[in-house]
């Protein structure tokens, strides 16, 4: 097939990439990046704990729920764009010189659908069956939903899942993709990545501008369900993120990237994160923070591989980052869950805390055996053809 080819074919010796990870990025892994994946996870679940939902509510103070949901609000945008980000980075930095895209597709489809299955079930018998029409059920299984401007079918079954249906497309895009993106010359990667950021800014002027600004989002945000869908949920406009990672790892490897170091890439994601509370919606959800999230991306690629320290790069960390998958896909589960076994009443800050500190316990434990019982096992085994062992990688693609 000529799409084997893609992954296959060589891409042209870096001009001037000279720096110290060109010879030798392909052969280091990237655990920092497996251990911020979990961080990355507990913000898009503090995102869905604090919706302002009456089934997800646990603090009886209005004004502490108030101040939660305040502090959340972008918080799963922003989990989200690093996910997508991390993904275009990290496939990138593990892209086999021989590889093929069929052999990339059944590592990728091996690697998530068997956790996605499982959690659309769990979400189906749980609580979305009740309400959830038989089409937009199975739109939801085959990762269809995204492609509906509707919030009740791009959000339904297990909400989390969406970002799924965009990471398929990106995933049976990469072959192209990858090919095409390491054509570029290696001193006009910078002018690429600026403009993959400058695309992403574009984004939420286009749907402000061009689409409709009623019916608004449920909740009260500022933003209509076509324009929400349009700047956040459409994955041709989300393969920008996914993009920016493949553009900044091909410059990482190249030797074109000024590395600003964790601690400071970690600051401008604060800063920025910050600055969501004073733009309007669709500019929040990642346009003030996807230039901080490559930087930081790329920062802790280059620590790990040129063996500095950083906080993400332990046995803890990895292993937290390892299950976060499984985590991201279970968590909305647990907290419906949790709050409908206790009931309509509410609770003190020192108990809701608390309650939500138990949902992360239990959601990482579960977390655990799905990844030890059905992620692990399955992608050892179906990752490769039949009879043929599976191929480490020297990145663990998130």
């Amino acid at each position: 097939m000529a799409t084997d080819r893609l992954l296959a074919q060589p891409g042209p010796r870096p001009a001037g990439g000279s720096g110290p990870g060109t010879a030798r990025a392909a052969a280091v892994r990237l655990p920092s990046l497996t251990g911020l994946r979990f961080p990355a996870a507990l913000a898009v679940f503090a995102y869905h704990a604090a919706l302002p939902i009456p089934t997800l509510r646990f603090f009886a103070d209005d004004d502490v729920e108030h101040r939660f949901t305040g502090l959340a609000d972008q918080a799963g945008g922003l989990g989200v764009a690093f996910f997508f980000v991390l993904s275009g980075f990290v496939l990138t930095w593990s892209a086999r010189p021989g590889d093929t895209a069929t052999g990339f597709w059944r590592r990728r489809l091996v690697k998530i659908v068997p956790n996605y299955v499982v959690a659309w079930a769990l979400a189906m018998v749980l609580f979305a069956g009740a309400y959830t029409p038989a089409r937009t059920a199975v739109l939801n299984l085959l990762m269809l939903q995204v492609w509906i401007p509707d919030f009740n079918t791009y959000f339904s079954v297990d909400p989390p899942s969406w970002s799924l249906g965009a990471e398929l497309v990106f995933y049976l895009s990469f072959p192209l993709l990858h090919r095409a993106l390491r054509a570029i010359r290696p001193e006009r990667l910078p002018y690429w990545i600026a403009g993959a950021a400058a695309a992403v800014v574009a984004t939420p002027v286009l749907a402000y501008l061009l689409l409709p600004d009623t019916p608004g989002v449920p909740g009260g945000y500022r933003a209509s369900v076509a324009q929400y869908w349009f700047a956040y949920v459409l994955p041709p406009v989300r393969m920008v993120d996914f993009a920016l990672g493949v553009l900044v790892a091909l410059a990482v490897r190249s030797g074109r990237w000024r590395d600003l170091g964790m601690a400071w890439s970690g600051v401008l994601l604060a800063v920025g994160y910050a600055a969501t509370r004073w733009v309007p919606y669709l500019y929040a959800q990642r346009a003030l923070t996807v230039v901080p999230i490559a930087l930081l991306v790329a920062s802790a690629a280059i620590a790990d591989r040129d063996g500095r320290f950083t906080p993400f790069r332990n046995r803890v960390m990895t292993w937290l980052g390892e299950v976060s998958f499984a985590f991201y896909l279970l968590h909305f589960i647990v907290l419906t869950e949790l709050r409908d076994l206790l009931g309509t009443r509410m609770y003190s800050t020192v108990e809701g805390v608390g309650l939500l500190l138990l949902a992360v316990v239990v959601t990482v434990l579960l977390s655990w055996v799905l990844y030890r019982l059905v992620e692990a096992p399955i992608t050892r085994r179906f990752s490769a053809p039949r009879g043929r062992p599976a191929a480490t990688t020297t990145a663990r693609p998130s």
